[in-house]
């Protein structure tokens, strides 16, 4: 994993309770599909709720990765040098995994 600067606080810090809260929600559905796998529930309401449960990881990571590139690359932009050219290969990175995903 690279290393990160602390110079700066990073771009969600603004939103880090409203990611905190939707994560936690994540967590309980997460919760929720493992109980219903335990009490054997019907396949698909089990593949329903990992699609609304995925939905909702995508959710958090479309978030931050546009507070990363209004923010994080922005700032490394307006610098310039290694560090931006360093933060654009970061974000180009993040959107391919995502889309992979």
């Amino acid at each position: 994993m690279p290393a990160h600067g602390n110079h700066t606080p990073h771009g969600y810090i603004q939103r880090k309770d409203e990611y905190l809260r939707r994560l936690r929600r994540i967590e309980g559905q997460v919760r929720g599909l493992q109980r219903m796998v335990e009490e054997e529930e019907y396949c698909i309401d089990i593949l329903t709720q990992v699609s609304a449960t995925t939905k909702a990881l995508q959710s958090v990571s479309l978030g931050l990765l546009e507070e990363h590139l209004s923010h994080c690359v922005v700032d490394a932009a307006r610098t310039g040098g290694q560090q931006a050219d360093e933060k654009i290969q970061e974000a180009s990175d993040a959107i391919a995994r995502l889309v992979r995903s």
